[in-house]
Formats: structure tokens, C-alpha cells, sequence
């Protein structure tokens, strides 16, 4: 039996991962990618506004808590802090703790977490560029009494 490289068995165990199988890790992985909380928030780390710093976008930009429970409107401190959790176990984000009075805690995406930052954010703006369009059809089904 030859033996294989490191390289190759990680290809090997990756091409047996299939989201459509119930047990599969990367379904999981979907699932917490795929919530609006997560999405916003790597946004937000991410510097999603080109019009306030164009050359940080895409970049990791530390913000402390306050500033992300500020920016995403409407988000409980509950969903903020385990969503924030989740994100740092999946290897998304830092969390990073300086001895202050009061502490200073912050927050900010690591090379995997910047990776995914930027399918995040298209989502974000293909939701806020199509809102319209979306809202028409929901309109127009709902008016059809089906």
C-alpha cells in the first residue's frame, strides 16, 4: 500500500465531506454561516462601508463589543455574546481581552474568518440591492390569496 502525504489525506477526508448527508460537519458549519447574526457581524469586522475607509475594506478591523451591539440594531446582548462565542470556537474571529479598568475587550476575524468575510458581505449587499424586488413578489403572492 503506498503511502500518501499529508496534502493528500486532507484531500482524501475533503472530498468525503457532503452537506447533503445529514452527519457531516460542513452542514453544521453551513448552518452557522447561514445566520443573519454571523453574516452581520463579519461584516462589521470586516469594515463593510467603502465610503468611509475603501482601503479597509475586506481588512480585519477590531471593534469592541459596544460597538457591535451598536451597529447591529436590534441584535439581544444574549445572541450578540453567543454569537460571538460560536464564531471564536469555529476559528472565525478573536477575542481579545486587555487589563484596563474597566477590561477592554475585542473582537476581530481571523485569516479564516476574512475569508469568509467576503461571501458574507456580497450577501449583504445583494440583499440590500434587491430588498425591492423581493418585497414586490412577496406582494404579488400574497395578493394571489393561493
Amino acid at each position: 500500500m503506498p503511502t500518501r502525504t499529508a496534502a493528500q489525506q486532507r484531500e482524501e477526508a475533503q472530498m468525503k465531506y457532503n452537506a447533503y448527508l445529514a452527519a457531516c460537519p460542513s452542514r453544521q458549519m453551513l448552518g452557522r454561516i447561514s445566520d443573519k447574526w454571523v453574516a452581520l457581524i463579519l461584516a462589521a469586522l470586516g469594515g463593510d462601508d467603502p465610503q468611509a475607509d475603501p482601503d479597509r475594506v475586506g481588512q480585519s478591523q477590531p471593534m469592541r463589543y459596544s460597538e457591535l451591539s451598536r451597529k447591529l440594531a436590534g441584535v439581544s446582548q444574549k445572541m450578540l455574546t453567543q454569537t460571538l462565542r460560536s464564531l471564536e470556537r469555529d476559528g472565525l474571529i478573536t477575542r481579545t481581552v486587555t487589563p484596563t479598568v474597566p477590561t477592554t475587550v475585542t473582537y476581530e476575524m481571523t485569516d479564516l474568518g476574512v475569508s469568509l468575510h467576503h461571501l458574507c458581505l456580497g450577501i449583504k449587499h445583494w440583499a440590500e440591492s434587491h430588498i425591492e424586488e423581493v418585497l414586490a413578489s412577496r406582494e404579488a403572492y400574497d395578493s394571489r390569496g393561493d
